[in-house]
């Protein structure tokens, strides 16, 4: 059975899909982008502050499906400009400490044009 999970400390769905589901034991979250869930706004200019945003997200994301960074088994992170892949790395690094598989790849363009998005699988 599918569980969705919500909650308020992270971004609401900007779409028709959920912030993330529970499947068994499995948690999968919705690609999360640097909104502050307290505005509804964009946070931050740089690839460091976006980047910080969007972990505080994930952090939420995962707390509220039960589970925490350190059970992350897998990460798909989408740049703007891959040049900012250095950077990205030393704000991702600090949270994802037990080095999750992870894909990253610069897109074209990410919504409301920030400069990165990070989705994540987990064991609940």
């Amino acid at each position: 059975m599918l569980q969705k999970i919500t909650t308020d400390k992270a971004p609401a769905a900007i779409g028709p899909y959920s912030q993330g589901i529970v499947l068994g034991n499995i948690f999968f979250a919705s690609g999360q982008i640097p909104i502050d869930p307290a505005t509804g706004e964009i946070h931050g200019t740089t690839i460091e502050e976006q980047a910080e945003q969007v972990m505080k997200n994930i952090g939420e994301l995962l707390k509220a499906a039960g589970t925490d960074y350190t059970r992350v088994a897998k990460t798909s992170c989408f740049l703007a400009d891959m040049g900012d892949f250095a950077a990205f790395n030393q704000v991702y690094a600090k949270y994802f400490t037990e080095n999750p598989a992870r894909s990253c790849v610069a897109v074209k363009t990410l919504p409301k044009n920030v400069l990165c998005e990070v989705e994540v699988i987990a064991e609940v």
